[in-house]
């Protein structure tokens, strides 16, 4: 079982920073901001859904986990349970926020219309909760070995 917990766990934070590090910047960089930002969009939501599965993959098998003394299994599930709520805030609270101004932009796009400031404020902030993911990714899999 350590095996399969390190192995979600894994593809858990290597797609965080896949996405987050590589394939995003990557987008901005290649297509303009209107189709970077569709493509990033939907990246998200994917990578969003996987979040959810491997954090209930990984509660169930820490509370299956014989191998593991409580203490540390009790901070491994926090850790997963505080990846999991980065998620939350994310996906349920300021993505669909963002998509809301998007949409109301229009065709010209966000840069270009008086919702700009609001969605670059909340943009900042889905960065910063997606870096707290990330470094507690890199946390769990320290922890895990």
């Amino acid at each position: 079982m350590p095996a399969a917990r390190l192995l979600v766990a894994a593809l858990w934070a290597g797609v965080l920073w896949a996405l987050g590090y590589i394939a995003a910047p990557a987008a901005f960089a290649v297509l303009d901001s209107v189709q970077a930002g569709d493509l990033v969009a939907v990246l998200l939501t994917r990578q969003a859904w996987l979040s959810i599965a491997c954090a209930v993959v990984l509660l169930v098998l820490l509370r299956l986990s014989t191998d593991l003394a409580p203490p540390r299994r009790k901070f491994l599930s926090l850790l997963v349970l505080a990846m999991l709520a980065c998620t939350l805030v994310i996906f349920v609270g300021l993505q669909p926020a963002m998509a809301q101004l998007r949409e109301l932009a229009g065709p010209g796009g966000v840069r270009a219309s008086p919702y700009w400031t609001q969605f670059a404020v909340m943009h900042g902030v889905s960065q910063l909760f997606y870096l707290v993911q990330s470094l507690l990714g890199a946390w769990l899999l320290v922890r895990l070995r």
